[in-house]
């Protein structure tokens, strides 16, 4: 068979359904191929989202998201996308067209060197050959999947898709991830001396979906549980060891609580959230359960165990931890009064009173996608997956832009589930052009933009160094101006109660829906944390 037609087969029997990107004139025999091995190609209007939608599809899957873009302009803008599956770490395969062996190294149009350009953004980078067809294929799913997953990028030389191969079937396998030579004696000694332990849980363990490992832990084991907001759904807040969401809104309110603390036990916290250094008090020992080994701060007392969440539980799971009556206590009342401050701010429509009803009206299936900004910090800490649901953020790679595509390919991955992005004004215009992608493909996704006319948080940083307001303000009166974007009906509230009937009218059709929602920013003042 043709090369192309190898890597759709291969592809398709590794499980992976749909390829994002927009189409070059050397990508149209690729696509074909995809097309009828059974691997839709979803055309999106930016690179960029296609890269967000390829690691999204890779984060809710587990099979890696694939997507592609033609040379210069569209290897660069797809970059972006790209980093998304780098620092969120998600499993997801790049393919650029390239210029051929003749033309490779001369000046000509559209083309730099997409290997230079890939290699910080990318766990490998190949250029396919005919020499290299089924090495590229297997490592490429290999490589993508293994821990920390993440992308991997594959240039394909203009005139290769012509020739012909006899490469043999990959084999495709999801690593798990091994034991190390890991210091378990000395572990246990650490665990045994502590009397105030406290869990701080992240995204690998979120990846590897350690829920009801832990809330059986913590059946027997009364101990303080921190969460990274990527980790937001390992652990309900109405769970008695829920102490909070390190990083977002209020959680200078957990700091006392951490103070205590007379040893930290990482469980699959990825540092790229949030650095151990940045909470974690200096003479505090800290044993960081993980996939693999990462970089830890020089002058902390730290010991790093590696390997599978099922090792983590083994090591931990038999050790009696002190029941540390004080520290429930505690967690309680530092719940009772956040939750009574967030109601505080519930009396006019802003941030708080928006989330609330989103939190009344969703069904239990909802996922919800959240773009960069203010609105994050309140949605990271106040909002609770639903028992069916998801939730979608960036908190690794943190770029604006991020919701509207991330909530376009939980759609098209999840056919049924009520799929609501929250984004801010700034980050719906960095991606508003996707909506034509979830008008052509019909997903009935709900977004709500969060209308302030500023890029909020950028201000209150500015109000944090004593800077007037400069370069934020987005627009003056209306965002929208109109009952209609680009074909989409817009239904505008400006009461909490204007958007309980947005909600429920934009969930009783099978199409997408803008909610332009008209809130008061000066909640966030108040409660996003100066970090």
């Amino acid at each position: 068979m043709k090369i192309p037609e190898y890597f759709a087969d291969q592809y398709f029997n590794a499980g992976i359904r749909h390829i994002f990107g927009i189409p070059g004139g050397p990508s149209i025999p690729w696509i074909e191929a995809f097309r009828e091995a059974g691997v839709e190609f979803i055309l999106t209007s930016h690179e960029g989202a296609a890269g967000v939608m390829a690691a999204v599809t890779g984060r809710l899957t587990g099979v890696p998201g694939l997507c592609h873009s033609t040379y210069g302009p569209g290897a660069t803008n797809i970059s972006t996308g790209t980093g998304a599956g780098l620092l969120d770490r998600s499993p997801m395969i790049v393919l650029t067209s390239e210029m051929s062996d003749a033309m490779i190294h001369r000046t000509a149009q559209m083309n730099i060197d997409h290997q230079a350009l890939f290699a910080p953004l990318v766990k490998a980078s190949f250029r396919l050959s005919i020499s290299n067809i089924r090495e590229v294929a297997e490592k490429s799913l290999s490589i993508s999947c293994e821990e920390y997953p993440g992308p991997v990028h594959i240039g394909l030389p203009s005139g290769i898709d012509d020739l012909e191969t006899d490469a043999l079937p990959v084999n495709f396998n999801k690593t798990v991830p091994i034991s190390a030579d890991n210091d378990i004696d000395k572990i246990i000694q650490v665990l045994k001396r502590a009397k105030k332990p406290a869990l701080a849980i992240g995204l690998t363990a979120a990846r590897h979906n350690i829920r009801k490992q832990l809330e059986q832990f913590l059946l027997e084991n009364h101990v303080p549980v921190f969460v990274t907001p990527m980790a937001r759904e390992v652990l309900h807040s109405s769970h008695p060891a829920f102490a909070g969401v390190l990083f977002h809104a209020m959680s200078d309110y957990i700091d006392e609580l951490i103070s205590t603390c007379d040893l930290v036990i990482g469980l699959g916290y990825d540092p790229v959230e949030f650095n151990y250094e940045s909470w974690v008090h200096e003479n505090t020992p800290l044993i960081h359960f993980d996939t693999r080994k990462v970089d830890m701060p020089s002058g902390m007392n730290v010991i790093q165990y590696c390997g599978s969440p099922a090792d983590w539980f083994k090591v931990i799971m038999n050790l009696p931890f002190p029941a540390n009556e004080n520290s429930m206590e505690t967690i309680s009342a530092i719940r009772k009064e956040m939750t009574s401050v967030f109601n505080g701010f519930t009396g006019h429509f802003g941030p708080a009173a928006a989330i609330r009803v989103l939190r009344d009206e969703l069904p239990s299936d909802t996922i919800l996608s959240s773009d960069v900004g203010s609105h994050l910090h309140l949605l990271g800490q106040f909002w609770d997956p639903m028992e069916n649901g998801k939730f979608l953020i960036t908190n690794g790679w943190s770029s604006m832009g991020f919701g509207i595509p991330a909530a376009i390919a939980a759609g098209i991955n999840n056919i049924g589930s009520t799929v609501v992005c929250v984004t801010g004004d700034g980050g719906f215009l960095m991606s508003a052009g996707e909506l034509m992608t979830a008008r052509r493909y019909n997903i009935p996704v709900i977004i709500v933009v969060f209308s302030d006319g500023e890029l909020n948080l950028i201000r209150l940083k500015q109000s944090w160094k004593d800077v007037s307001p400069y370069g934020t303000t987005i627009y003056h009166d209306d965002l929208f101006g109109s009952d209609i974007f680009l074909g989409i009906r817009v239904l505008k509230a400006t009461s909490a109660e204007g958007l309980r009937r947005s909600i429920n009218k934009a969930l009783s059709v099978t199409e997408p829906v803008i909610i332009n929602a008209v809130i008061d920013p000066e909640d966030y003042k108040w409660m996003v944390v100066k970090r």
